[in-house]
């Protein structure tokens, strides 16, 4: 029955091995399974307890591996599919109901049952059977469904999307259950006579057909052009962020899949070795709902890996990124694998994606959201700071921020930033709202005009910097747009402490590396919104050797701060002997 405070069966058990010690988990598993003890407390959301039992049935008695024997569902499988068909919510709807005898039909308002979950996103290691996972999915909407369906199934290439349709060719063929005996009864050349001696389910060139319902099954390609404006209710797409993927097809499908009311998309794929394409830009989305940045209750995110790539060699800990290891691939193959990255380094980046999930090269956020929490206010006033220059962005940001040594590796933070009139006027509704929290606490600055004069951006900090008696022992620039401001700051303060950071890998990735660490640890003490604005936005290009630098395409997410707090940290470091 459905009830709106009980607790899953399946992920029950699983939470409970999980708490304890049985199954290590990884931090995104973690909030994974913290969303879904939130819609366990929610009360607009229900739990059925029986609607995954038919699932399971199903998949047991009926269905089939690739070489024909058995299937017996994975305890993997009753988890992700659990959070598939088992949450509801009820919504008020006008529904049409015809009248009775020749009388006209009225409209009324009923309250109707909807499946809560959407789209599942299934991140996992390679040897996890996710294809025979989405197998299972396609074949029970196909046969069990009363309706009629439309179902997709795309990958990067058609012979490996036939890879999901495979093993339910072979369920068919064998027909071990009551359901696909009696649904392959009959012959398929009987195309004139009595329908009943027809077979009901059979592999054709369109795809997999179920007569009964007219429901079907088809392989297409992996591109927008194909798959967008289908009315599909049931779509899989495998390995959506392993290949070169430039397009966001799972986007494409849910476009026309939204027509209808109930419609599922489950994507499934291994970790890619091909960076920033499509995938990349889903999977740091993805990241945004695990942290609770918004939220999208009809989304289930499976994101399997391991917390860092020391963990590779703990044996325990490689179920973080394959629950079914040892079921479905062998701790053999893993050591092997291991072995091989050791003594081939050109195999490396592929094994630790495809076995462990560990990206070597990409977009990631840099600072989690524990560590852009602001802290209590803080007033510097008459200490001693380095100061990082950001100007990069001359017609739109310009950011300063002041680092304050306080001993015992604390350092304090505040930041100010400059925008002309102009940009701000031209910002969206939201953008200029939050624009405006910033402009009330002091930390933004509007400048009149279409392109920011540098030397009213001088006088304004200047003037700042006496009025809270800072005393800037060094300064650190990006070079980029920054020589007018430079020159003036060395002929009024002298050339002594001033550092020119320039942007790159080579300058940035070690001490980004040291920020890293101090916000961990909570010892960047900042109070600003704009501030922990800016490290929710900042994200780092990781290449395969584990450098990284601070990414700035991202125009309308502005990072300017970050980059000037790292100005100011390299400018500290180089002259930490001027400090007392």
């Amino acid at each position: 029955m459905l009830s709106n405070t009980a607790t899953p069966r399946y992920y029950g058990e699983f939470r409970e091995r999980v708490l304890n010690g049985e199954i290590p988990v990884n931090e995104y598993i973690a909030m994974e399974m913290q969303r879904i003890d939130d819609l366990i407390d929610d009360p607009h959301y229900y739990y059925d307890d029986k609607a995954i039992d038919g699932f399971v049935d199903f998949c047991n008695s009926e269905l089939t591996l690739t070489d024909g024997s058995p299937l017996e569902l994975l305890d993997s499988f009753k988890l992700w599919a659990e959070q598939l068909y088992g949450w509801y919510y009820f919504v008020d709807r006008t529904i049409y109901v015809r009248g009775k005898d020749g009388q006209p039909g009225r409209y009324v308002t009923k309250r109707v049952k909807q499946r809560l979950t959407k789209k599942q996103y299934l991140i996992i290691a390679r040897g996890a059977a996710k294809t025979m996972y989405l197998e299972c999915i396609q074949g029970y909407h196909l046969v069990v469904d009363p309706e009629t369906t439309d179902q997709i199934t795309t990958s990067p290439t058609m012979r490996q999307s036939d890879e999901v349709l495979g093993p339910l060719r072979t369920a068919i063929a064998r027909a071990r259950g009551p359901v696909f005996r009696m649904m392959t009864e009959g012959s398929l050349q009987n195309t004139t006579g009595n329908r009943d001696l027809r077979k009901k389910l059979f592999s054709s060139k369109k795809g997999i057909e179920n007569t009964i319902t007219n429901s079907i099954i088809r392989v297409l390609p992996m591109t927008i052009d194909k798959l967008q404006s289908l009315r599909t209710k049931v779509a899989t797409v495998d390995e959506w962020l392993s290949g070169d993927i430039r397009e966001d097809v799972i986007g494409a499908i849910e476009q026309g899949s939204s027509k209808l009311p109930d419609y599922l998309i489950v994507a499934a794929s291994s970790e890619g070795t091909v960076r920033n394409g499509a995938g990349d830009t889903i999977k740091m989305e993805l990241m945004d709902i695990l942290k609770g940045k918004y939220k999208a209750p009809h989304i289930s995110i499976w994101y399997y890996r391991l917390d860092d790539v020391k963990e590779v060699a703990d044996r325990e800990m490689w179920l973080k990124a394959n629950p079914n290891l040892g079921l479905t691939v062998s701790y053999e193959t893993y050591e092997l694998d291991v072995e091989r990255a050791e003594n081939a380094p050109a195999t490396r980046n592929d094994i630790l994606a495809k076995r462990f999930g560990i990206p070597m090269e990409g977009y990631t956020y840099f600072f989690t959201y524990e560590e852009t929490k602001p802290h209590r206010h803080h007033d510097f006033w008459q200490m001693e700071c380095s100061l990082g220059a950001d100007m990069s962005q001359g017609d739109d940001f310009c950011a300063f921020t002041f680092l304050f040594p306080l001993g015992n590796d604390d350092f304090g933070i505040k930041t100010r930033s400059y925008i002309t009139s102009r940009t701000l006027h031209n910002l969206p509704r939201a953008a200029r709202e939050k624009y405006e929290d910033f402009m009330n606490e002091g930390s933004l600055v509007v400048l009149e005009g279409t392109v920011l004069d540098m030397m009213e951006v001088y006088d304004d900090l200047d003037k700042y910097i006496e009025d809270n008696e800072y005393s800037v022992v060094c300064l650190g620039y990006d070079p980029y747009n920054a020589k007018e401001f430079v020159q003036r700051w060395a002929l009024e303060n002298g050339e002594y402490g001033i550092e020119k950071v320039p942007q790159g890998v080579k300058t940035e990735s070690v001490p980004l590396g040291e920020l890293k660490d101090l916000a961990e640890d909570r010892k960047l003490i900042f109070d600003q919104l704009l501030m922990q604005f800016a490290m929710g936005n900042a994200v780092t290009l990781e290449d395969t050797n584990g450098n990284r630098k601070l990414l700035k395409k991202r125009y309308e997410e502005k990072i300017d701060n970050v980059a000037a707090l790292l100005d100011a940290w390299v400018a500290y470091k180089v002259n930490k002997d001027s400090f007392d």
